[in-house]
């Protein structure tokens, strides 16, 4: 009799262990769900040269809370401002390599990598930002942000930066020839470069991350930004005169990796392109008001700001003539001539 109860004590306690280690199984087949579910939750870095105080930058912040509320959280959104990341050069490096996903620049840094963007930074192009935005959210627009796959980047739309203007620390400037001798940073960019040097200033490339130390230090004298860059880097500070010359209208497409874009799901893309265009329009909105208020601002605060007669810039224009002679064979002379007649119909 106690020979039978052990066995069936030993019999029960056989069973007991197997159970226990069958739970124990189930919990570790358990366990990858719940990596897999965490991992399925997507991260876009946003890095921008801009200040958090730039609409550029407000704008990246929007499009994250939109994209994270349109997609239930399936992607989330981390904003780098003020350069954290890099310049735009190595920023649109980094998203060719995909690790960063996403960002917003000017076209000028974009065509060193795609030549034909240079075309919307050839000067006095746009008369005013209704026209840009016809332009850039039509066919020509659309057309020239799809030959950024080329180089394993995505663009869906366009942000704007906002019309150029020159400022500097010696003096006003009204007609072409003020300019002459001036030592002005500009973009990273031939275009740019040669409108200064049509108009006998000394151009000097120059990192953005890089400028308002070398407004303080006389490296250069002047630079040309949006007023929103003028007021939200301080470079009153270290500048005197501004000049409305509005030379160029500055587009600031915004870009995804297509490393990152190629992870997302049909639904995710969707809700990404529609958090693309709510913020470019939010944007927009910014930063036509930080032009409204640049102005008041910078005048409170010591600048001379100057506006440019028509005649003058009719007189601006015609010094930089050579800049499309120059660029209409890289560009395309056929799409130059393309975007010029569909902006004058829009002037009509």
């Amino acid at each position: 009799m106690k020979r039978a109860l052990s066995l069936l004590l030993v019999l029960c306690l056989m069973i007991l262990g197997a159970c226990s280690q069958q739970s124990t199984n189930n919990e570790k087949n358990e366990e990858p769900n719940d990596s897999n579910a965490n991992t399925s939750e997507k991260l876009m870095k946003l890095a921008v040269v801009t200040s958090e105080d730039r609409s550029l930058t407000k704008g990246l912040v929007k499009f994250g809370e939109l994209v994270e509320s349109k997609t239930n959280g399936s992607i989330k959104v981390e904003v780098y401002p003020n350069g954290q990341l890099g310049g735009d050069r190595e920023v649109f490096e980094s998203l060719q390599f995909g690790s960063i996903q996403g960002t917003t620049m000017s076209t000028g840094p974009i065509a060193q990598f795609v030549p034909k963007f240079n075309v919307f930074d050839l000067p006095f192009l746009f008369p005013n930002s209704e026209v840009a935005y016809e332009v850039l959210d039509g066919k020509i627009g659309s057309d020239l942000l799809a030959e950024l796959e080329s180089q394993n980047v995505i663009g869906l739309n366009y942000w704007e930066n906002g019309f150029r203007h020159l400022t500097n620390g010696v003096k006003e400037v009204k007609t072409p020839e003020d300019v002459k001798g001036l030592k002005i940073r500009t973009l990273e960019n031939d275009l740019h470069m040669d409108i200064w040097s049509e108009l006998g200033a000394n151009p000097t490339p120059m990192a953005f991350t890089e400028l308002f130390a070398g407004l303080q230090q006389g490296v250069v004298d002047g630079q040309e930004n949006p007023v929103g860059n003028v007021t939200a880097n301080k470079f009153y500070e270290v500048q005197k005169y501004l000049s409305k010359t509005g030379h160029v209208y500055n587009a600031s497409p915004f870009l995804i990796s297509k490393d990152f874009w190629n992870t997302l799901s049909d639904e995710e893309k969707k809700a990404v392109q529609e958090a693309a265009d709510e913020a470019r329009d939010h944007q927009r909105e910014l930063n036509q008001k930080e032009d409204e208020d640049g102005y008041k601002f910078l005048t409170e605060n010591g600048m001379t700001v100057t506006d440019i007669t028509d005649e003058e810039k009719e007189a601006f224009l015609e010094k930089v003539k050579p800049v499309y002679e120059k660029y209409s064979a890289s560009i395309g002379e056929e799409f130059v001539d393309e975007l010029l007649a569909e902006i004058n119909n829009l002037k009509k």
